[in-house]
C-alpha cells in the first residue's frame, strides 16, 4: 500500500512523462502537480484559483488533512505547502522547474516501503482471502463499441453526451470571461458543430484552437478529438488526447476506451486489453457506488 507522499511522486513522474508526448508546457506541468500536492495535503479538492489565498496566512495544521490527526512530520509538511503554493504561483516564471521540484521532494522520500497504517501508527488491518478474479466484459454501450472498435458507434455515443461529463472540471472566476474566454468557447462550439457534421479535419482544427488557449480543460473535447484522429488514421495523435482526457478526469472510463482502441489501432493489442479491463472495472465501481441498495 503506498502513502501519501508515494502516491503523490508516482504522479508526478507520469505527469512528467506525458509532458513529452502531450500538448502542455513544463510550467503547466508545475502548475498541476501543484494542485495534486494540495489536494494530497488537505485531503480536499481545492480550486487553484483559490489556494494561494487558502494558504497565505494559515498555520500548517489549519492547511493538513485533519484526518491525519496530526500524525506526520511539520517539518515535511511545511516543506510541501511551501512547495505547493510555489507551483501555483500565477506567473510560469515564479514557479520552480522540474530539477528544483525534485531537489525538494527526494530528500523526504527516506522510507520506501512503509504502509500507510504502519505512517499513521495503526494495527495492520486482517486481510481477508480474495476471490479469484472473474473475467471481465465491457459494462457499457460505450465498452462494447470500443471493444469492437466501432468507430460509428463510439462517434454517436460521444455526439449524444455532449459535454455530461465535464461538469466539475472546470471553476473559473468571473475575470476569466475574457473576449478570450469568448473565442475559446466560439472555437469548441465550431467544433461541435464540424463534429456532427462529420467533419473531422475541420473539427480538430477548432478543438485544437479551444485547447491552445489553455483557460479550460475539457475530457470531452480531448475524447471527441481523440476520435477525429481516429476517423482520419492518426492513432499516434488519438492515444495522447485520450491519454490527455485521463490527466483532467482520472477516474472517466471514456478516457480508457479510447486509449484502449487507440492502441488497438497501433497494434498494441496486450495493452489494449489492459486499458478495456481497466475502463470495465471504472465502470463496476461507477454502478455500484450508484446502485441503490
Amino acid at each position: 500500500m503506498q502513502t501519501k507522499k508515494q502516491e503523490m511522486l508516482h504522479l508526478y513522474y507520469f505527469l512528467r512523462k506525458v509532458l513529452f508526448s502531450g500538448r502542455v508546457t513544463p510550467e503547466s506541468v508545475i502548475f498541476s502537480f501543484g494542485t495534486v500536492l494540495l489536494d494530497l495535503l488537505s485531503g480536499k479538492r481545492i480550486p487553484p484559483s483559490h489556494a494561494l489565498d487558502i494558504m497565505r496566512g494559515r498555520n500548517i495544521q489549519a492547511v493538513m488533512d485533519s484526518h491525519l490527526e496530526g500524525n506526520y512530520s511539520i517539518e515535511v509538511a511545511t516543506t510541501l505547502v511551501n512547495l505547493a503554493s510555489q507551483c501555483l504561483q500565477y506567473e510560469p516564471r515564479d514557479r520552480p522547474d522540474i530539477k528544483k521540484l525534485v531537489s525538494i521532494l527526494e530528500p523526504l522520500q527516506k522510507k520506501i516501503e512503509v504502509p500507510s497504517y504502519v505512517m499513521l501508527g495503526i494495527a495492520k488491518p486482517v486481510e481477508e482471502p480474495q476471490a479469484p478474479p472473474t473475467p471481465q466484459r465491457p459494462l457499457s454501450p460505450m465498452g462494447e463499441a470500443c471493444s469492437r472498435m466501432d468507430l460509428t458507434a463510439i462517434y454517436q455515443i460521444l455526439f449524444t453526451t455532449h459535454y455530461r461529463d465535464d461538469e466539475g472540471s472546470n471553476e473559473l472566476s468571473f475575470q476569466e470571461w475574457t473576449q478570450q474566454m469568448r473565442d475559446m468557447l466560439d472555437a469548441r462550439k465550431r467544433g461541435d458543430s464540424a463534429f456532427k457534421d462529420k467533419d473531422f479535419k475541420a473539427a480538430i482544427d477548432c478543438y485544437t484552437q479551444f485547447v491552445d488557449v489553455g483557460i479550460m480543460v475539457s475530457p470531452t473535447v480531448f475524447a471527441r478529438r481523440s476520435l477525429c484522429y481516429l476517423m482520419c488514421d492518426q492513432p499516434d495523435a488519438a492515444l495522447r488526447d485520450a491519454m490527455q482526457a485521463q490527466i483532467v478526469y482520472p477516474d472517466w472510463p471514456t478516457a480508457f476506451y479510447m486509449q484502449a482502441v487507440a492502441l488497438s489501432k497501433l497494434n498494441m493489442q496486450s495493452d489494449a486489453v489492459d486499458m478495456l479491463n481497466e475502463a470495465s472495472q471504472l465502470e463496476e465501481k461507477r454502478q455500484k457506488s450508484t446502485r441503490v441498495p
